[in-house]
């Protein structure tokens, strides 16, 4: 709960951003993943074509009571997320610690399959397709695509609203 405090202060700015950008990743409306697709889409064909040195841009706006909550389990999440990445971390290193040998091997068998990929994938074509997954990641969650979850059902009590 602290952590989940601390967090929610450090991207209080962010919140308006972070609440909109919630509502899109867990398609809330049918046409968000065709949006989210077409927008990386874009911004991948601008980089390839332009080749940019620095992106950037975005503006914040005042977040209501309801987006308040909302922002507040959008924090909880992400401090979830990092304490998952830093269990699967440590695990990695107490593996090292415990069965070098496993370790040695689990560790070569995978980077050599991130290098083959590497050499037969384009880099930018790679990171697009990352890219694409990583933002469908919560919406192909929420609608149970991925999960154990039915399809279609939202926190609250709300229907599908994939339908309006």
């Amino acid at each position: 709960a602290a952590e989940t405090a601390s967090l929610e202060e450090q991207l209080q700015g962010w919140g308006e951003v972070m609440l909109m950008a919630d509502k899109v990743l867990r398609w809330e409306r049918a046409w968000f993943p065709p949006a989210v697709m077409g927008v990386v889409s874009l911004v991948f064909l601008t980089i390839y074509y332009l080749d940019p040195s620095v992106l950037s841009g975005v503006s914040c706006f005042v977040m209501t009571t309801e987006q308040q909550q909302r922002f507040h389990e959008i924090c909880s999440s992400l401090v979830k997320t990092r304490r998952r990445a830093v269990g699967w971390w440590k695990r990695l290193f107490t593996l090292k610690e415990e069965k070098p040998k496993m370790y040695f091997v689990t560790m070569i068998i995978s980077l050599a399959a991130v290098a083959w990929v590497g050499q037969q994938v384009h880099n930018l074509l790679l990171t697009y397709l990352i890219v694409t997954f990583i933002l469908l990641l919560p919406g192909l969650n929420q609608h149970g695509i991925i999960s154990n979850k039915h399809p279609g059902t939202m926190p609250h009590g709300k229907g599908n609203t994939m339908n309006e």
